[in-house]
């Protein structure tokens, strides 16, 4: 039976803290020393340590020392202290402590700095400072690369082979673009040290080896110091280079020595179960993903990659990684123009109001024959229409009335929306709405300074009403159940939601901005309106009803993930979000709280956004339509926030692919028989160029793999996720609450039993289930990296939920474990979630479904296809990996394919 997954140990990682070598543990010391002083404000500790080029004198040279010892905050020294241990922990176990501190204190960090210095300020003329560990991390990367490309020069990326000695370059390529406030420059200057020094241009700056052994012997270092490593202990000879034997064609006796190592080395390592641990100096992939060692680096890594990932979310709120908020579009001009919404405005705000109380309880087409008349008053050619859908049993119906105002300097070819929902999403009605929309009809149709078209929208509701007027403008609706509209204008540039339910004075604006499916209006659009209210009109702003927002961290992190919950859930937020999947940048506006600020000053905010928009020559276009926003004014971009779900992505794939070439890897010897152990093994004989080597033929072979019943479980997964899509979108609302709570029983034992029979008609092995949970892995890490580009925060959070099943796998022989692991797996099911979910918000679960079922059929919201195709087959493996019970493989399925 192939091994169990390597599990993180608390007692490896101990012994390997306390195994580091003596100045590997003191320049983590240093570091940590530093950070902490530098926490307090007396003394600058940065400005003091680090490499500023316009500084570098003979009194400040101490900076081209200090500065990779300083850093910016914690999480900056931490994730250095992180990439540093391992390497220097190597090079030092290599060259020796006294090596290492005299290369390391003196020319491995001068100069890299003089060479940044001389081209910041020399050739650049710039002076930007420097600090931070990772100039040493690459360079010692630079190192480890020109050793590896000396035994392994390429890896295959597809058919193409690429150099090994590259990937440090690549590496800092990828830091530089995914990671802000990095230096490119410095990190080039610690890779050029390190090839010169791998190359061995640079290796004359060690100290001699007679002058070790001296300082060591007068002294006694070995014997005071612990965790020293002296000039005898290196492991690597004095350079790291091992005594080769070059093999020609006529090299027969070396070939013959060579092979009797090889085999003595590998049957003593099988005797010991250590299989595999013989190192080549050849270029192999057969040999190198054989490598125990290379074999326990994905759990590792993955699980390394959900929490940086959930780090780095963690950091989007402070200074140094999200921005202030600015207009890319300079002929949006906001707050540029004078307004003159005001005066006898008030008094016709005043008379339709009145007409809007009065019609409070009348019908749908009673209310839209008043507003006709009071279209066709203000000059408005008027037009109506009907729609009807159908949905979780019920109908929705209505009429939506429109007028538009044709421009008197526009051809026609373009228009911008405000639209007044009767009733707004929480189904009050809209009074001071509405009434705004028909003062400001009657007050824009005075102007001639209009070039595009206007559109004044009244829709009976805020759900089906826009979405089947967009609808049918767009030529996209159902008919005869919509229908068409008879009047039209040019293409929507824009559109402006105005809910206003009450009829008090208000002291700011609560934007709404999430669309369906996660979709966002051009930030351009929000700058704007957030501009004129705060810096033209002096009315506060604010988002995801955070009121009052003191600019904090907590806050700042609070309202991101609020806005990540709304956009991951996919519904519609607001009228205008029926706008968005038709690229027409659409926000909703909605007043609140108690102030002095009147429906004038609510009028003059519409008035100058409907004028900046009208000064638009193209689309916008030129801001971001991916971000997340933290406050009114601060916001982060895709190109920050992205990595976060990339990398809890990237897990799934990273334990894929580790586990597909495991269950292609011989099995672990320690599980044979100890007479297969003793027999000795069959050689092959390898070559590269003139190099040629013999090796076990063992080595270079590969398991046969039975994909038939892995794939069909993995395919029969996915495709049941069709049932409660199709259940829960086409189940009457009365029904709804019944149907959901019989499938999560059913689904509380449907797993088992799905295990129970694969067990008893397939009797898969451990390897089959490797491959189960490959392929199931292999799939949820393509969607949600695929769909993180979409729809970033739905991607996260399934991501999240989903990262348990990184590590799940079956413990027949272990039913506490397992039993405790099929409750952590319940508490994450999409059920529970949902339950879960409904509870903290304290809402009902027909609520819920009727809401999602009604973005299904109206809204075309595909949440659902992600949480039931994507996530709960996903789940659905992994509680089927947990309840598994591999069997023994026979020999047959042991054998090496050569």
């Amino acid at each position: 039976m192939a091994p169990s997954l390597p599990q993180f140990s608390a007692a490896r990682m101990r012994s390997y803290i306390f195994r580091l070598p003596l100045f590997t543990r003191s320049i983590i010391a240093v570091i940590i020393l530093l950070w902490v002083v530098g926490i307090q404000s007396a003394w600058n500790v940065r400005k003091w340590g680090a490499l500023i080029p316009d500084e570098i004198g003979l009194g400040t040279m101490y900076r081209t020392n200090t500065f990779p010892l300083v850093h910016n905050g914690f999480l900056h020294a931490f994730m250095n202290i992180l990439a540093l241990t391992p390497l220097l922990e190597r090079f030092e176990a290599e060259y020796g402590t006294l090596t290492t501190l005299a290369l390391f204190v003196g020319p491995l960090s001068t100069i890299p700095a003089l060479m940044y210095t001389f081209i910041e300020r020399g050739v650049l003329h710039m002076n930007n400072r420097v600090l931070g560990a990772s100039i040493w991390v690459f360079t010692l990367l630079a190192m480890e690369a020109v050793k590896t490309y000396r035994s392994n020069p390429h890896f295959l990326l597809g058919t193409t082979q690429v150099p090994t000695w590259i990937t440090p370059f690549v590496l800092a390529l990828f830091v530089t673009f995914l990671i802000p406030n990095t230096s490119f420059l410095g990190h080039m200057c610690g890779l050029a040290f390190g090839y010169g020094w791998g190359l061995g241009y640079l290796k004359f700056l060690a100290p001699p080896e007679w002058i070790l052994r001296w300082i060591e012997g007068k002294l006694n270092l070995l014997g005071r110091l612990p965790h020293y490593v002296s000039v005898d202990q290196k492991t690597y000879g004095r350079f790291g280079v091992l005594p080769t034997t070059n093999v020609s064609n006529n090299g027969f006796n070396s070939v013959i020595f060579l092979a009797i190592v090889l085999v003595q080395r590998y049957s003593i390592y099988r005797r010991l179960g250590l299989y595999n641990r013989i190192g080549l100096p050849l270029s192999s992939s057969s040999l190198l993903r054989r490598d125990p060692r290379l074999l326990k680096v994905p759990p590792y890594l993955s699980f390394l990659c959900i929490v940086i990932g959930v780090a780095w979310l963690l950091v989007l709120p402070l200074d140094n990684y999200s921005r202030k908020t600015y207009i890319s579009e300079n002929a949006l001009l906001p707050g540029q123009v004078h307004t003159y919404f005001a005066g006898s405005d008030q008094n016709v705000f005043g008379g339709y109001k009145r007409e809007v109380d009065a019609l409070e309880e009348k019908g749908n087409i009673e209310v839209n024959d008043k507003l006709e008349e009071f279209f066709k008053a203000s000059g408005l050619k008027v037009a109506r229409q009907k729609y009807e859908y159908k949905s979780a049993g019920e109908t929705y119906s209505g009429e939506n009335i429109y007028a538009i105002l044709h421009a008197p300097r526009g051809d026609a070819t373009e228009a911008i929306v405000l639209v007044g929902a009767w009733r707004n999403v929480d189904g009050v009605l809209n009074r001071s709405g509405v009434a705004l929309v028909l003062t400001l009809a009657r007050y824009f149709k005075r102007w001639s300074l209009w070039s595009k078209d206007i559109i004044f929208l009244v829709t009976p509701d805020s759900r089906a009403g826009p979405q089947a007027w967009v609808d049918a403008y767009h030529d996209t609706h159902q008919s005869p159940a919509i229908e068409s509209l008879p009047l039209k204008s040019g293409a929507l540039q824009g559109a402006v939601v105005i809910d206003y339910p009450f009829d008090h004075r208000f002291e700011s604006i609560h934007i709404v901005y999430d669309g369906i499916n996660g979709q966002l209006p051009n930030l351009d659009l929000l700058n704007t309106v957030v501009s004129i209210a705060s810096g033209q009109m002096g009315i506060g702003a604010s988002l995801q009803q955070m009121w009052l927002h003191s600019d904090s961290y907590k806050e700042r992190l609070q309202t991101m993930l609020r806005g990540m919950l709304n956009q991951g859930l996919g519904h519609a937020s607001g009228p205008h979000s029926s706008f968005i999947p038709y690229h027409v940048d659409a926000i909703t506006l909605q007043p609140y709280g108690d102030g002095w600020q009147d429906e004038m000053a609510m009028g003059r905010v519409i008035e100058s956004t409907f004028r900046s928009l009208n000064n638009l020559l193209e689309h916008l276009h030129q801001s971001f339509f991916f971000y997340l926003l933290m406050q009114a004014n601060r916001f982060v971009s895709i190109g920050t926030y992205l990595p976060s779900a990339m990398l809890v992505a990237v897990n799934f794939t990273i334990m894929a692919i580790f586990l597909w070439v495991k269950s292609g890897s011989p099995a672990n010897p320690a599980t044979r028989v100890a007479a297969e152990r003793e027999k000795s093994p069959k050689l092959a004989i390898i070559s590269e160029g003139d190099a040629k080597a013999i090796v076990p033929e063992e080595l270079l072979g590969v398991r046969e793999r039975q994909l038939f019943m892995p794939l069909a479980v993995v395919a029969g997964s996915q495709f049941l996720g069709v049932l409660p899509l199709y259940l829960f979108n086409h189940t009457s609302e009365y029904m709804l609450s019944s149907v959901f709570y019989i499938f999560t029983v059913v689904n509380s034992v449907f797993p088992a039993i799905v295990s129970i029979a694969i067990v008893r008609y397939f009797k898969p092995t451990n390897q089959q289930y490797q491959l189960i949970k490959a392929f199931s892995l292999l799939l949820l890490g393509m969607f949600l990296s695929s769909l993180a580009t979409l729809n970033f925060s739905l991607a996260f959070l399934v991501g999240l939920f989903s990262a348990p099943l990184t590590y799940v796998q079956s413990f027949p022989d272990r039913p506490i474990i397992t039993t405790l692991l099929v409750l952590l797996l319940s508490l994450l099911a999409p059920t529970t979630v949902l339950l879960a979910g409904t509870n903290y918000w304290k809402l009902s679960v027909t609520e819920v479904l009727k809401e999602a079922a009604f973005g299904w059929d109206v809204w075309g919201m595909n949440t659902q296809v992600v949480v039931w195709c994507v996530w709960w087959p996903a789940w659905l493996v992994g509680m089927i990996l947990l309840f598994g019970k591999p069997r023994e493989e026979t020999k047959e399925e042991l054998k090496v394919a050569i």
